[in-house]
């Protein structure tokens, strides 16, 4: 089996001067952001936000050019508005109240029910879809990567900053997305059977319309036969992305492969893994973590990463993305996009800048972050 797989990626609009959130969408940007992406990119639920999404994919390398091609479409479509685009979980200095929504009849069931939490909802994310065909496995497979789920989102965390405020946490995104209902880890589903069930009850209750309503952290994907990854922050930087991707592709790869890989993972290890999870929002890579290997009783987040691209190299060489995977060294060496923001912010202040013009050169860097290297739009 290929795996294959797609990635989405969710921006923010700003202004390109001032990096200002746009709460009110702009229609001749997003048409041809749309047309020079091949059709890649689409409306989020909040107007200030876009996503672009791959085809499927079979390699990287095709993937890194549909991201690139999205990327610079929406560089050189922004450029013609006056707008660009921020990569990040958080935009350091938005404020949720402005926001506006997108008129859409499923936004509109979503607002209807979430109130002031869809308005709160201004986060981007990074998603990953790998296909598993059968059912049974895809609920298998998602319960057996909830211990590793931490380490992925620890090597993607991009926001620290929330409403100009320095938050103290690595990714601030998923502290603010869990006031939402569904989300988080997804519950110890012993089979389809069980999975399907609980949508059912939920649907025939009127809580839900379909499984599309369930934002857990790795989900069965409603429209397609895949699972999908949802923890990992929005990339700035897109290897960092690419990285995080083929990670989880490789995880996918060796879950299917060695049906014992947390194969008794139950309710305690489900809540050592949201502990876990939590101190990775809270300190990133810095954090120190419960073992998911269970070689020791603690290990740091770094140390996870690499360990499990250890576990992972023999799949990355089968797929043909041990390089992507390698990267991961780069990130553990000039950290995150979190921490590279910290740094910036941090360094601005000790040179005398005010708290507002350190947010500056921080939204500054995201801009011409999430724009590098990608080549121009053929």
């Amino acid at each position: 089996m290929n795996f294959p797989f797609g990635i989405e990626e969710e921006f923010f609009v700003v202004s390109e001067n001032t990096q200002r959130l746009e709460p009110q969408a702009d229609a001749v940007f997003l048409a041809r952001a749309k047309e020079l992406s091949g059709g890649a990119v689409h409306r989020e639920l909040l107007q200030s936000q876009v996503e672009a999404a791959t085809p499927v994919c079979n390699t990287f390398q095709e993937a890194r050019k549909h991201l690139q091609r999205s990327r610079r479409a929406l560089a050189d479509a922004g450029r013609e508005s006056g707008l660009a685009v921020l990569s990040a979980g958080t935009h350091p200095t938005a404020d949720w109240p402005l926001q506006q929504r997108t008129e859409k009849q499923r936004y509109d069931a979503v607002m209807a029910e979430l109130q002031i939490l869809g308005l709160r909802n201004l986060v981007c994310g990074l998603h990953v879809h790998v296909e598993v065909p059968d059912d049974d496995l895809r609920l298998d497979v998602m319960r057996r990567a909830i211990p590793f789920l931490p380490i992925l989102l620890a090597l993607s965390t991009s926001s620290p900053f929330w409403r100009g405020m320095n938050t103290g946490f690595s990714s601030y995104r998923l502290t603010s997305y869990d006031e939402l209902p569904r989300t988080g880890l997804p519950p110890l589903f012993s089979d389809w059977l069980q999975y399907r069930g609980y949508i059912d009850v939920l649907r025939d209750a009127g809580v839900i319309r379909d499984a599309s309503y369930i934002w857990w952290a790795i989900r069965p994907s409603h429209k397609y036969r895949t699972l999908e990854l949802r923890i990992p922050d929005a990339c700035t930087t897109l290897e960092d992305a690419i990285t995080v991707a083929a990670l989880y592709r490789c995880l996918v790869c060796a879950l299917m492969a060695d049906r014992t890989v947390n194969s008794i993972i139950n309710s305690p290890g489900r809540a050592l893994a949201k502990e876990n999870k939590w101190r990775v929002q809270r300190f990133g890579l810095s954090a120190e973590l419960i073992d998911p290997f269970r070689e020791h009783p603690a290990i740091d987040a770094a140390g996870a990463a690499r360990r499990l691209v250890d576990m992972l190299h023999r799949y990355a060489a089968a797929l043909d993305c041990l390089a992507e995977i390698e990267h991961v060294e780069t990130i553990l060496a000039r950290g995150t996009s979190a921490d590279r923001q910290l740094a910036i912010y941090e360094a601005a202040l000790a040179k005398g800048c005010t708290h507002d013009d350190a947010l500056q050169r921080v939204k500054a860097w995201l801009q011409e972050e999430t724009l590098a290297f990608c080549p121009a739009t053929a």
